[in-house]
């Protein structure tokens, strides 16, 4: 079990531990999907790992909020000039699962190959045989 990981969201990155809660910008997933961000890094336990290979951070999607109001006022002295906008990020929470290996494939590959049967060439698409013209120019 790894310590921590940093992973990329959005352009950003994010230091990340197992059961941490963490706000990120709005993804396009729907609430109490799992995904798995990419990682850029894995440490902690007295090993680290720049791009690992095999290891997998499992997040999932708790809900889309929005942030904090941002008020934003301009002003210019003695000319009567004021102007105030402001905004609310959207943003998604989310809480990460796991951080560690990835499942294993090669049971599920035998487990489905066990199950479907062999298909075989029928004897129509074997015997084919492509026909070609031949051309002769008459000379004179």
């Amino acid at each position: 079990m790894a310590g921590y990981a940093i992973i990329k969201l959005g352009g950003k990155q994010y230091v990340v531990r197992e059961g941490e809660k963490l706000l990120v910008d709005r993804l396009d997933l729907a609430e109490n999907k799992t995904f798995h961000p990419d990682v850029l890094f894995e440490g902690g336990d007295g090993k680290a790992e720049l791009k690992p290979k095999g290891q997998r951070v499992t997040a999932k999607v708790l809900g889309h909020v929005q942030g904090e109001k941002i008020r934003i006022g301009k002003y210019r002295r003695r000319t009567g000039y004021r102007r105030h906008t402001g905004h609310r990020s959207k943003l998604t929470q989310i809480e990460i699962q796991s951080i560690g290996p990835k499942r294993s494939t090669a049971k599920k590959q035998e487990e489905t190959a066990a199950e479907k049967p062999k298909r075989t060439r029928s004897a129509t698409t074997s015997s084919r045989t492509r026909t070609t013209k031949t051309t002769t120019k008459a000379t004179t």
